[in-house]
């Protein structure tokens, strides 16, 4: 009696990887298949390295076989540890099932990135895309006011057994902020360390569940929490706000190289400018140039970083994000309008990212000190 490669298969879905709890079929973690004779041998792989978690994986292999096919089958399984430089969303531990997570991030304070992360996720969910958004601005958390959520707590959901926070969610967004977690009136005055443990429990105490996209709001700069995340999370890319002026410029141009760092290497799938001119209201068109013209968009050019659009200064995105609205929800208007073509743009160069660049990792940051 032969069988086929694809029946083992089959017998093999069975097999649930203990700590990615999908079977391994699912997970692509079946490398190899081949039956000779009377004898199946597999190759298979598991996220834990250990001793007794691969003998626990062959003794699965074989008992699920065994079941379905018959016990005059020889099993003979190698099992190796799973390739952790290019996990799928599927098979990493942290923000399994998350497809894309982009950061959003800014050289200096006041330039609009909040504003632009939150109009970026509202704007894909409006597109019908499962789409969660971190507020990582610790000191500074804005999220829960641009969603109308700012009196809201996050409650705990029980999944396989255990209890995990669940994310507020407003206009399709999932959501979590520091700022749900702290009275709104007062200000949180933490050390590093605490900010970046605080950090972390929103990705891996969470359940997030099946994403298209995570948008990470990032603080201002370069520092603590932005070398937590990506030792965390495994980064598709990052956003870059600026406004034109040369004060801010110098600092964008420092997040670029920030994340280019051969330690960190998050790709920089965009630059986005905010503020970029203000239109008379007297009806003449005319665009004014408060803060320099393109400046963003020759900083993209100088270093080859694509350029996503510019935002005009318009009175409607300010008063969206007072009233816990994102501005890109207002149908058919001007402010929507600018949103959709930087998300049109945006989503090209995600989608090019992922083409041509290997699958993301968290990164091992080592810092080292001036004696």
């Amino acid at each position: 009696m032969s069988i086929s490669k694809e029946a083992v298969k089959e017998a093999l879905g069975n097999v649930i990887e203990p700590d990615l709890k999908k079977d391994i079929v699912e997970l692509d973690l079946v490398e190899s298949i081949e039956v000779d004779g009377k004898t199946i041998k597999l190759v298979v792989q598991v996220s834990n390295p250990a001793m007794h978690s691969r003998k626990r994986m062959e003794e699965a292999c074989e008992f699920a076989i065994h079941r379905v096919l018959g016990d005059e089958w020889t099993v003979e399984t190698e099992v190796k540890a799973l390739d952790k430089e290019g996990k799928s969303a599927d098979t990493r531990k942290v923000l399994p099932g998350v497809k894309n997570i982009i950061a959003v991030a800014s050289g200096k304070g006041g330039v609009g990135k909040s504003t632009v992360a939150a109009n970026l996720a509202a704007g894909l969910a409006k597109r019908g895309l499962s789409v969660g958004l971190v507020d990582a601005d610790i000191y500074g958390p804005s999220m829960p006011m641009m969603f109308d959520l700012i009196y809201e707590k996050p409650k705990t959901i029980e999944k396989e057994g255990k209890q995990y926070i669940e994310p507020l969610e407003n206009y399709g967004v999932k959501m979590l902020s520091i700022g749900f977690f702290a009275d709104p009136s007062e200000a949180i005055v933490w050390r590093g360390p605490m900010a970046s443990k605080a950090l972390n429990q929103m990705f891996t105490d969470a359940w997030w569940g099946p994403l298209d996209y995570m948008i990470v709001d990032l603080p201002p700069g370069t520092g603590d929490i932005h070398l937590s995340l990506v030792q965390v999370v495994p980064l598709t890319g990052a956003v870059i706000v600026s406004t034109p002026q040369e004060v801010a410029l110098a600092d964008a141009k420092k997040g670029v190289s920030m994340f280019r760092l051969d330690s960190i290497n998050v790709p920089v799938v965009g630059l986005i400018e905010n503020m970029s001119y203000f239109i008379a209201p007297d009806g003449s068109g005319e665009k004014h140039y408060l803060f320099g013209k393109e400046g963003v968009r020759n900083l993209a050019e100088d270093t080859n970083v694509p350029f996503l659009g510019e935002l005009p200064i318009i009175q409607s995105i300010r008063e969206a994000g007072d009233v816990g609205r994102p501005a890109v929800l207002q149908e058919n208007t001007p402010s929507a309008q600018v949103f959709e073509k930087i998300i049109d743009n945006f989503e090209t160069e995600v989608k090019n990212r992922n083409e041509n660049l290997d699958p993301t990792k968290a990164v091992k940051v080592s810092m080292q000190y001036p004696k």
